[in-house]
């Protein structure tokens, strides 16, 4: 990083311009020297080739010690599998199913690596690893017909009594089964292997591609992942939509006490093919299972169904995969965020807590990838009510409309999904360094302060939206904890600095090489390259078994486990080697494929694609979304001189070292690893391997020092400036639960007594900044942490018997700008006019409001049916208008908060003072009766003057506003005697255009009376009208029409120390 002041002599000689020059040009020259990586291509091809053999040793212990059960326990090196004693262990049995899982997740690994940038001879191994792979999965379960070749040495399928969770299956069995299909027919791309060549096709038109003298593949695969999703179909028979969390391999859901399906009989009497035949004995079940689901595991099945359907015709998998994550996302909370546990049966959320990891994280990436998947084609016109196929739950739930299908639909999920997000989880510069917390999806307060290793995938989400900023600073802090613990633990709490309940083991999870991966292909930065040295160096170091991978039981002993998980090969060691081949052909793949939660490719092929495109045009968003459609990409940021790595030049890196408390680390003197006893016979173990950090102060601690700048410095940290008040407590008074109630949008505090505001200011304050003009907002009431946009509700009662007016802690202030005119306006509904044979609206009231309208504005309305009704009716037929209580929709009069504006000038006369109305801010609190109920609605007043009546005998006049001044619309109303029913309030409705500007408040200037208010007759008015202007044009102006009631609302700020506290409301 270049200093920003530099001084140069007024002049200078040919000798001194060289001295600069040369130095420069050599530093540039050596930047250029290690390629556009910041690494040699030599050293590149050395990790790649070190992750290869990562991979090998786990996959090559797993064939020969644990095939073909799931999993590999690489200590004992011997199989693991499901734990049939205790089918409480759902860590163990949800996933893991006995359909030789590891082999199935590591397949489009195999496939990947026959691409690889290192020799032929490498790549050849492994694409033959690969078929052998596929030819060993359909010896072990047939090749997916009803063939005798259907039948496998395990099973005919996946026939299996195995009960597995549906969204572990779908990601890692079907996922893994599709992607490993689509390389073996070209659709993916593996370098110099060509299906074309090779293929043939049979007498039935089948495909069939020769890969040896002994096998050849003609879709098993694809006939295999169609077995398994169709076992997993009867999980989707809720009337919610929502799948239930498990499913019987072999006999559905029998379990599900609300399944249409469970009382087809018991697990001993009913197989799952003979449940779609109906031949099951009616037998239910003794025991019930939980159907509590999660957002993540409902919400995460359309890529892996959607590309299922689309390469077998049947539409049932995209349906109810879509069904499912709507189902998820239309109950979402009013401020856009989903929680993590909900029922299946109901539909009710478990659990009001809510954030970025389990439970959650995977749903936010479907949306995204969901949109990206389905982009470029519209849905098959699919007839699922056909009767080819079991219907399992299609007709249940609620029918998707052609909204739901289409692309821009889950990115407009995504934007609103995000906008939530960073309003409520969000935490910026002002906590040390940005990260993100747990809270109330209802309200948004913060309700646990730790990051779990899962949401370590959201970075990479980020920077494939183009988000890359909000990316890079949450990766950082990720990067810091790894670079402390040599791992992510399980959960992190960003308050204490240490492992949140003991939960420190790492599993081999994906998720953060999985972000480094992706952000490095948005900037290119060479420091991402560090980073995904630092995790190979460290996994090998801590991880190595002799017969494998084990998994981290405590990140801060070193204490291995025994399980080798599947997503190790399936996915930790596929991101590395993608990080570390840059001209892999998926890294340059230009299609709109997606790589799954499980890390698995998968695309629509282009003979599954319709021929009629998308039209390009976008989904309405709902009201409020802000959408994102025209965002691009940016461009990665430009190598910082004498440094290359802009990620390592940014000023907040050591903010993200100091939040994961890396400066507090102990320097290591000595190092241990289990990796050291084979080094000498394992060729991918070096000197390497056993090195890591002498000391924290940068990281990743494989950083070399010439990519940190040779002057950098860290800037300041952003304080924090927050403030307390705490009320005296009264004698005699204890705190009780109902000082404290809950109202639709906050908090109601019936007693202040002992109370305290914990205050804080959301916008950031650079060090040492006074912080003038930002807004306190309260955070937390007696540490009970609220949401951002939780308001704090005090009535005026209680804060004036404990707080004195002239306290500079604790002031109320009143805008004397700015108020609401509250009005109750009658519900139009639908009635037949007859002279004009059209519908029209007209109000429908419970009372007959005093509502006049002026002679000129009848006759300039005489063609709008509307007003000509509503004249006719307050005229001569009142009750013919009231029509029958069982026709309308609700009589009950709406309220309306409209905001107004007061004049200045000399002319401006002050607001009366009266009893105000209920404000809005308070939801679901009494409203009360509006004080002022005569109005008359006259036009623009600028030509003669109002009747005498006008004035006299209503309290308020309705204009419009244009065709001469305010001072001259005031002339024209006549002379009166003041009196509670006289005029009391003159209301002027603007019809200027917004020009986008959104709500009228951000557009309403402030009325001139520039001279002292007369009379028509040029006599100064002795009692002056108050006057205030409002906006939004013909609809505010038509909810006059139809008021029954108006009334006034002030508006109030609270200060501390002369500092608006933005959600407190006196009342």
């Amino acid at each position: 990083m270049l200093s920003r002041c530099c001084s140069y002599p007024k002049l200078l000689g040919f000798k001194s311009l060289i001295g600069i020059l040369v130095p420069i040009c050599l530093a540039i020259l050596l930047s250029l020297i290690g390629g556009v990586y910041g690494m040699t291509d030599a050293e590149i091809r050395d990790l790649r080739s070190e992750t290869e053999h990562m991979f090998y040793h786990g996959f090559n212990n797993y064939m020969y010690h644990a095939f073909p059960e799931d999993e590999l326990r690489p200590v004992s090196c011997k199989p693991l599998t499901r734990d049939q004693s205790n089918p409480a262990r759902v860590e163990l049995n949800d996933p893991l199913g006995n359909y030789s899982l590891t082999l199935i997740d590591s397949l489009s690994t195999l496939a990947i690596l026959a691409s690889g940038s290192g020799s032929r001879a490498k790549s050849e191994r492994a694409l033959a690893q690969f078929q052998d792979g596929v030819s060993a999965l359909v010896e072990q379960y047939g090749d997916g017909t009803e063939t005798e070749f259907g039948q496998g040495q395990r099973a005919h399928g996946f026939d299996l009594d195995s009960k597995i969770q549906v969204f572990e299956t779908v990601i890692r069995g079907v996922g893994g089964l599709l992607s490993a299909h689509l390389f073996a027919i070209g659709e993916l791309p593996i370098t110099g292997y060509n299906p074309q060549k090779i293929s043939s096709t049979d007498s039935t038109g089948n495909k069939r591609i020769r890969w040896s003298r002994h096998f050849t593949y003609d879709g098993q695969l694809l006939r295999l992942a169609y077995d398994l999703g169709r076992r997993l179909l009867p999980a989707f028979s809720t009337t919610t939509g929502l799948p239930y969390p498990r499913v019987n391999l072999r006999y559905g859901v029998p379990f599900y006490k609300n399944s249409p399906l469970s009382h087809k009989g018991e697990p001993s009497h009913c197989s799952f093919d003979d449940m779609e035949r109906e031949q099951c004995l009616a037998t239910p079940p003794a025991n019930r299972e939980l159907t509590e689901t999660c957002s993540a595991g409902a919400g995460s099945l359309v890529l892996e169904f959607t590309v299922l359907s689309r390469l077998t015709g049947d539409p049932r998998f995209e349906y109810l995969a879509k069904r499912a994550f709507w189902s998820v996302w239309e109950r979402r909370s009013s401020i856009g965020l989903i929680g993590s546990g909900i029922d299946a049966d109901t539909g009710l959320w478990m659990s009001s807590y809510t954030g970025l990891g389990a439970g959650i994280d995977s749903f936010f990436e479907y949306a995204v990838k969901s949109y990206i998947l389905l982009s470029g084609s519209s849905p098959p016109q699919y007839d699922i009510s056909g009767s080819d196929y079991d219907t399992h739950g299609l007709d249940l739930a609620p029918p998707l409309s052609p909204e739901h299908h289409k692309p821009e639909s889950f990115l407009h999920a995504w934007e609103e999904a995000h906008l939530g997000i960073k309003r409520h989880l969000y935490r910026g510069e002002m906590f040390m360094h940005p990260h993100y917390v747990q809270a109330d999806m209802n309200t948004g307060a913060a309700r646990a302060f730790w990051m779990d290793s899962l949401s370590a995938f959201f970075p990479g989400l980020l920077s494939m939206t183009g988000d890359i900023d909000e990316a890079i600073e949450i990766h950082l802090l990720f990067t810091a904890l790894w670079t402390r613990y040599s791992a992510i633990p399980e959960r992190w709490s960003a308050a204490t600095g240490s492992v949140e309940g003991g939960l420190g083991w790492w599993g081999g999870r994906p998720e953060f090489i999985e972000s480094t991966y992706h952000i490095y292909r948005a900037t290119k930065d060479p420091w991402y390259l560090h980073v995904g040295e630092m995790v190979l160096r460290d996994i090998k170091r801590r991880c190595w078994s002799k017969c494998g991978w084990s998994g981290l039981q405590d990140v801060r002993t070193g204490e291995r486990n025994d399980r080798m998980e599947s997503f190790f090969l399936g996915e930790t060691a596929k991101y590395l080697h993608l990080l570390f081949d840059p001209d892999h052909p998926l890294n340059k793949l230009d299609a709109p494929f997606v790589f799954t939660t499980e890390g698995h490719p998968l695309l629509i092929p282009r003979s599954s694609r319709t021929t009629q495109q998308l039209k390009q045009r976008s989904a309405i968003p709902e009201e409020g979304v802000v959408t994102s459609n025209n965002a691009v990409c940016p461009l990665p940021a430009p190598p910082v001189p004498f440094s290359i790595s802009a990620t390592a030049s940014r000023p907040d890196i050591f903010h993200a070292a100091n939040l994961a408390r890396l400066h507090l680390m102990p320097t290591i003197e000595t190092l241990e690893s289990p990796i050291i006893e084979y080094s000498s016979d394992h060729p991918s173990i070096s000197s390497a391997d056993i090195r890591s950090p002498s000391n924290y102060t940068y990281f990743p601690w494989t950083l070399p020092e010439d990519l940190i700048p040779h002057n950098g410095t860290c800037s300041m940290m952003t304080s924090r400036p927050t403030y307390d008040i705490t009320f005296p407590a009264l004698p005699n008074m204890v705190l009780t639960p109902g000082m404290l109630q809950r109202v639709g949008n906050g908090i109601l505090i019936n007693g202040v007594g002992g109370l305290r505001l914990g205050m804080i200011q959301d916008v950031p304050v650079s060090f040492g900044g006074s912080g003038d003009g930002d807004l306190y907002r309260i955070q937390a009431i007696n540490n009970m942490p609220l949401g951002k946009d939780e308001k704090i509700f005090i009535p005026s009662s209680v804060i004036s018997s404990v707080v004195n007016p002239q306290d500079p802690n604790f002031t109320r202030v009143r805008d004397t700008t700015m108020l609401d005119i509250v009005l109750d306006a009658a519900a139009p509904t639908h009635v037949r006019d007859p002279e004009f044979h059209h519908e029209t609206m007209i109000p429908v009231l419970d009372k007959v409001p005093d509502i006049v309208f002026a002679e000129e504005l009848e006759g300039s309305l005489k063609t709008h049916s509307q007003v000509r009704l509503a004249l006719s009716f307050l005229a001569n037929q009142v009750g013919s208008m009231i029509h029958d209580q069982s026709s309308k929709p609700d009589s009950k009069p709406s309220r309306e908060y409209i905001p107004a504006i007061t004049p200045i000038g000399a002319g401006a006369a002050p607001i009366p003072d009266v009893q105000e109305a209920s404000g809005s801010d308070l939801i679901g609190g009494p409203q009360g009766s509006l004080l002022w109920e005569s109005i008359y609605v006259t036009d623009q007043n600028c030509y003669g003057r109002l009747p005498m009546a006008a004035p006299r005998d209503h309290q308020i006049i309705v204009m419009k506003r244009g065709g001469c001044s305010f001072t001259e619309k005031l002339e024209n109303i006549p002379s009166f005697a003041p009196s509670r029913k006289s005029l009391q309030l003159v209301i002027i409705v603007s019809f200027e255009d917004s020009d986008g500007r959104g709500h009228p408040e951000n557009y309403l200037i402030r009325p001139l009376l520039d001279v002292v208010q007369v009379t028509s007759s040029g006599l100064p008015r002795h009692n002056p009208v108050p006057l205030v202007m409002v906006g939004g044009g013909e609809k505010v102006y038509d909810s006059f029409l139809r008021a029954t009631a108006v009334g006034i609302k002030r508006r109030y700020s609270v200060n501390a120390n002369g500092i608006p506290i933005s959600n407190l409301i006196i009342l």
